[in-house]
């Protein structure tokens, strides 16, 4: 992965507004990359402070365990309830309700 594209995911991830997310395959598909959700994965293990990661989900609606947080889904959970963002019984929020569909690259 190169600098560029860790660059391209950040601007992207700055974007996303408070109480909407987006999917690690949502912001692979804005750069061109429609199988790259893992690579933003790896751009999002080194991303900037003050960077709203907790914003980015997977593609279940679910919270991601973050390196960086020993009690990262906890931690993203609390932020994005901060921002509105409601959860089911098995710590999924609504993608219907919460996606974010106004990112342009």
């Amino acid at each position: 992965m190169s600098e560029r594209f860790a660059d391209r995911v950040y601007t992207i991830v700055a974007a996303i507004p408070p109480g909407r997310v987006l999917t690690y395959g949502d912001i692979a598909r804005m750069l061109g990359r429609p199988r790259g959700g893992r690579l933003v994965g790896w751009a999002m293990r080194s991303c900037p402070e003050g960077l709203p990661w907790h914003r980015v989900v997977n593609s279940q609606g679910g919270l991601s365990v973050r390196a960086r947080y020993p009690d990262g889904r906890l931690v993203q959970r609390v932020l994005l309830e901060e921002e509105g963002v409601t959860f089911d019984t098995e710590d999924r929020l609504d993608l219907a309700i919460y996606a974010w569909t106004g990112a342009q690259p």
